[in-house]
Parts: structure tokens; sequence; C-alpha cells
């Protein structure tokens, strides 16, 4: 009877998995809860819920990874940034690209199988703080949801890519709020956040139901108006560690932008904050207070939203460390035992272990250079304020800088190695506080509550500075909360991390290229051109017993925005593609694009140096966010000193409103037309200054 029995079995379980596959998409809590007996799909952001970003396939090892050639590759719509964890289930690969399109493929074959986009307005562009990126999409039942630039949730039909339902996020239409986050599916509703704190907004986490769009539950981050009722206890509670109400004005932060995880077993839903807007903690709660739930990892019953316990990363935050990069759920033995841990490396340059079930701090230590704090108190795991961490009446280098130690870029857990692979790096900016809040009536334009601060114009003391920004692949030992092996990379902003149980670790970079290395030692073993830089995470599956890996090249977010001057990419320029390898295969990619040529001619230069001076604030202030301060763009958004002489003359129509089509956000009403001018023709010295520099090499 036995033999009889297992092969009953055995076609119970095949007919159940043809079953699931003839339905695109046929994800349920059932399969995620046991995505390690398939790890042949992808079907979550992080493949499980606990984020690890690790996967049991081993046909692709440290022994034959160097045999890996590209199988195929499809070009994306928009050669923006392309942030994206692709999902893949039963064959079939979802993923989204800048302007949140959302793409199907055939898995192994690059085949289209369908397009939906959005059509997210182009005047939305400006309203973000990061350019219009998308972090990917969930799966639920034969949907496919998508978080849209603009803040509405789609749900899809997953076989059409056909709108079943859309709802509208956005709490406050007059406020700046955006999504960039891909959506998490618990126990049949999608849970989504928000991004928006450098314009002003209140954050939360909504819950939607799967089925019908319908919201389940709103948790607000930060407190509302203290004139006003507190929402729930969390909301009491909060708002003891404020003061007074200047935060009302600017909606306070604390948005949930990115990382979410669930423990089914504990039925607790981990979410981490942002930080504070403004970002100045003098005129956000006059300096005073913890300011919670800001920079905070929040655990919440998923059904009703209802609050946990908190543990908050960076109390008071007045850098812009958030607490929103990856939370990674593991059970490992610390002091000989086993603890059901979360773990997070946030912007502050500290790794943190915590014990999942009550937020109680177990351990942390800085993983990068840092110098706002000394350390972590062993006890509570507060940070150690030092002189340095305050620049409310004097300006003050921080390091590490607003981008953070470790930015959104995913990092990943490898239970064999016992590693946390963490896509790091070393940054440092001056950051000094305005006399008296900004008010200006542009949804637009950005309020830090600082006064922006200059770099060097000089190339070679810009380099001195460049040099100090490098990017690190670390693999980081969460027991003894030290580094087991450094990769150094020349630029940061690097790419999210892969691990695997053939001993591999995958990586993007952001100078244009994959690399696999070795999980225990580092030894780096693959190297494959990309065409432009990699910022996602990449994933691994498999169809019909053959293992794939798969990146997201696309150059773009706040890197080459805000930091132009910090990057070099006059050579690698944004290309956005889906990359898929393989062992054998010998696919070739096209020829990187070019980089920009130099007009032949430009205006002449008639303003005076007090004129110029002032067109260079005026441009860090209002145009640097996007063009790249000092006019140095980082290629994504165009680089102004490469205007020619057709749009100079054009200028003063296309900051007054005329290219709002495009993308360019109008400064009429903001900017006068002096000012207007004055930016001109800094633009145009900067020009001179990239030609006398290329004539001196």
């Amino acid at each position: 009877m036995k033999p009889l029995i297992a092969f009953v079995s055995f076609s119970l379980l095949s007919l159940a998995i043809q079953a699931q596959a003839a339905t695109p998409a046929n994800v349920d809590e059932a399969r995620l809860r046991d995505a390690d007996q398939q790890p042949q799909n992808w079907m979550a952001h992080g493949r499980t819920y606990d984020e690890q970003r690790f996967s049991p396939l081993t046909a692709i090892s440290d022994k034959n990874v160097a045999g890996l050639g590209l199988a195929w590759t499809q070009k994306l719509d928009v050669d923006r940034g392309t942030e994206a964890t692709p999902l893949v289930v039963d064959g079939v690969m979802y993923t989204t690209g800048a302007f949140s399109i959302v793409y199907a493929y055939d898995a192994a074959t690059g085949k289209p199988l369908w397009k939906y986009d959005p059509k997210v307005a182009i005047q939305k562009l400006s309203q973000g703080c990061c350019d219009v990126v998308n972090r990917g999409v969930a799966v639920w039942k034969g949907k496919v949801y998508l978080g849209a630039f603009d803040g509405r949730l789609i749900a899809l039909d997953a076989a059409t890519g056909k709108e079943v339902w859309s709802v509208d996020t956005v709490l406050d239409p007059n406020k700046s709020y955006t999504i960039t986050g891909a959506p998490r599916i618990v126990k049949g509703k999608v849970l989504i956040g928000n991004g928006g704190a450098e314009f002003g907004v209140r954050g939360y986490v909504t819950a939607y139901d799967a089925d019908t769009g319908k919201q389940a539950w709103r948790f607000f981050t930060v407190p509302g108006d203290p004139a006003l009722p507190p929402e729930n206890e969390a909301m009491a509670k909060a708002l003891k560690t404020w003061k007074g109400n200047g935060w009302v004005k600017w909606g306070g932060g604390g948005t949930v932008w990115d990382s979410m995880s669930y423990d089914p077993e504990l039925d607790l839903l981990y979410v981490g904050t942002g930080n504070g807007s403004p970002w100045n903690y003098q005129f956000r709660s006059q300096g005073e207070g913890d300011n919670l739930y800001l920079s905070s990892i929040v655990a919440l019953r998923p059904e009703t939203g209802e609050y946990v316990w908190h543990f908050q990363v960076t109390p008071k935050d007045r850098w812009d460390f958030t607490a929103t990069q990856q939370i990674i759920l593991a059970d490992i033995k610390i002091d000989g035992k086993p603890r059901k841990v979360l773990m997070q490396a946030p912007k502050n340059g500290f790794f943190y272990v915590i014990d999942r079930t009550n937020g109680a701090f177990i351990s942390g230590n800085n993983f990068v250079q840092v110098n706002w704090a000394s350390g972590l108190d062993p006890k509570t795991g507060r940070p150690l304020y030092t002189e340095q961490s305050d620049y409310s009446k004097a300006p003050k280098v921080i390091q590490p800088s607003f981008l953070g130690a470790h930015s959104w870029h995913p990092m990943s857990f490898n239970p064999q190695t016992g590693y946390v692979y963490i896509p790091a790096q070393d940054t440092l900016a001056e950051l000094k506080a305005a006399k008296e809040p900004l008010f200006l009536p542009s949804k637009s334009v950005v309020n830090f509550g600082l006064d922006v601060p200059d770099l060097p114009e000089d190339p070679k003391v810009l380099g001195q500075i460049r040099s100090l920004w490098r990017g690190k692949l670390i693999a980081w030992d969460p027991v003894k909360q030290q580094a087991a092996w450094t990769h150094e990379y020349v630029e940061s902003g690097n790419g999210g991390t892969l691990s695997t149980a053939g001993n591999l670790v995958f990586q993007g970079t952001s100078d244009g290229r994959v690399v696999a290395y070795a999980a225990d030692s580092g030894k780096q073993l693959w190297e494959h051109r990309a065409n432009s830089g990699v910022l996602g995470g990449p994933i691994t599956y498999e169809v019909k017993g053959e293992q794939y890996v798969a990146f997201m090249a696309g150059w773009g977010g706040i890197m080459p925005l805000i930091a132009g001057p910090l990057t070099d990419k006059g050579k690698v320029q944004p290309e956005s593609r889906v990359l898929v390898f393989k062992l054998g295969a010998k696919e070739q990619l096209p020829p990187p694009r070019q980089a920009p040529v130099l007009p032949p001619s430009t205006p002449p230069l008639t303003a005076s140096a007090d004129e110029i001076a002032q067109g260079r604030t005026l441009f860090n202030g209002m145009c640097g966010s996007c063009h790249g301060l000092n006019a140095i763009s980082g290629g994504v958004i165009p680089d102004l000193r490469y205007l020619s002489e057709e749009k100079h003359k054009a200028f003063v129509g296309i900051v007054s409103g005329a290219f709002m089509n495009k993308g360019m956000p109008s400064f009429a009403g903001v900017l006068d037309m002096p000012q207007m001018t004055q930016i001109q023709q800094y633009i145009i010295k900067r020009n001179q200054d990239l030609r006398a520099a290329n004539a001196a090499q």
C-alpha cells in the first residue's frame, strides 16, 4: 500500500501545482509561508515574509558562476531610476520601471506578455524627492498590485494587465504624497505606505482589502493637530514626545515609504518609518522630545493596524536618518541561545539586532564611520550623541550624510554563512540650520529647515571630497557585530544584494556592472557589463529546471539628482533594462548610450561676480535637487551646462512653466525675472568652467 499512497500523494501535489500555475500569480498565504518549498519562484518582494532575500537554489554556485551569460534582455520605456525587485511566479516575471509602468514577461525567454501604464502625470515628477522610481509589485490570487507614483494603489488582472480596481491613498490632495515602495500582502490585505516627508506630509501606512480595494485600517506614524483628540492610544503616547505644534504646518513626516516584513507565527507586521518634516528639529518640535514614531520600527497587528510595540532607531531625528531600510527576520543563536530577532542597518550607520517578540534591544554597532554618536547605550540602544550632531547654532559636518550609511538598496541574509550583506557607503555632508522656516507656494519645493550647503566648484577640491564618498559591500556578522569581509567600491549608491545556497552574493553597481562574490570569503567570481548603474535587488528563479539570475538596470534615484557633483557618470548614462542571466547563454548587450556633447556656443557671460554668486545660491536652492548642486548633473536630469543656445533663448519661458508637460515645474511666482537671469548667468559660467577644465586636460 505504501507505494500506492506515495503515488496518490505525488499525483495530488502535481495536480495542485498545475492548478496554481493555470491561474497566473495564484499566490496566497499558504504559498508564501511555504516559499522555501517552491524555490523556483520569487513570489514576494523579499522572496519570503521574513524578507531575507536568500534563495535555496544551487544549480548556479561558486563552482560554475563564471559561466553565466546573458540569456535575455528587454529595454524599458523610460531611461530613469529603475529600482524594482522583480517577482517570478510559475514562469512569469512581473516588474516595474520609472513612472510606475508594469511589465509582464515570459521568465525563460523574455517574451513580453503585457504592459500597464498608469499614466502618472508628468507634472508629478517634481513632487517627489527622489525621482519617479518604483520598487516593484505584489501578487495575490490572480492579481498584480501596484503603488503608483501619484499615490494610487491599483489592482491588475495578472493574466491581461487590465485594471481591476484603483484607490487613492492620498490623505490630503494639497500635499505632495507619492508612492515609490512595493506593496506587501498579508492575510488578504494590501499594505502600502507613502513618501513625501521633504514636502511636508504626515506619515501613515494603510491596509486595503485585496479583493475590493476597500480601506481596512490606517496607522499614523506621527501625531496630528494637538488641538484635536488623538486617533488612538498610540497617537496619545506619541503626542507626549512632541513640543508645541510647529510640526502640524509641515505634517511631521515619518513616512512608511519602503520596508515591511511579517512574522506569521507571532502575527506581527513590522514597518519602518522615515525622517521628520522638516529636518530641522528646532522648527518641528522646538528642539525637544524624541518625536515618536519618527525613524522607528513599529510592530502592528496586520488585521487591525493595532499598535503592539516600537523601537526608535534615531530619537530626536534631525539628520534624515530614516529607519525605512530592510527589516530582516531570522532565528539566530546569541550567547548560545536561540533568539527571534529582526535586523536592520538604517541610514544612521548602526546595525541593530532587536528581539522581534517585544522590541527589546539586543545589540548594535556601527558598520561605517559615524561622528554624530559615539555609540549605543548597551541596555536601551539609544544613541550616545556627540557635540558634532547638533547643527542648531553652527554648521556641522555629519557622518554619515543624509544619503545614509545604507539607503533603500536591499540587503540580504544568508542563514548558511550567518552573514548579512549590506550595500553600505561612506558619506558626509555639512548641515546648517536656516534662520527661519521656509514657506513657498509651490508643492515642488522641498523644505528641510536648512540652508542648502555649498560644494566646492574647484575640480581638485571636489575630487578630494568625492574620494570620501565610497561604496562598500559588507558581509556583516550580526552575532559578533563586526564585518566578516568587505569589498570596496570607488562610488557610493550601489545596488541591493541577493544571497544563495550556492555560496554566492550577487550585486549590481553604480558604475554599470553586475557582480557575483563568494558568500563566505567575498572573493569576486563573475562580472558582466550592465550599460547603466544598477540599483535594485537582484533575484534568482528557476523555469523547467534551469536557474536564472535577474537584475533591473537603470541609473537614477537621489544620488544623481542632488549629489551630481559627487557621482561621475560621464561614461555610464541612464539606460533602463531587464537583464537575465543563465549558465552558458551568449546573448549580447547593445553598446551603451553616449555621453552628451557640449554645444558649439552659448550666450555671453554678462553678470558681475556678485550676481553670479547670487545665481549660484538660487540655483542650488531651487534647481540643485534635480539638476545637481553647482549645475553638475548625475546624468538622469539634463545637465544644464550642456544647454543649447536655442534653449538659452527660451530659458525664462521654460523656468516659468513652458515645459511643464515635460516634467519641468513652473517657478513663476517663486522666482522673479532678475533671479531667473541670475540663475541663467550662473549656468553659462559653469559651462565656461567645464570648457576650461576640458581644455586643461
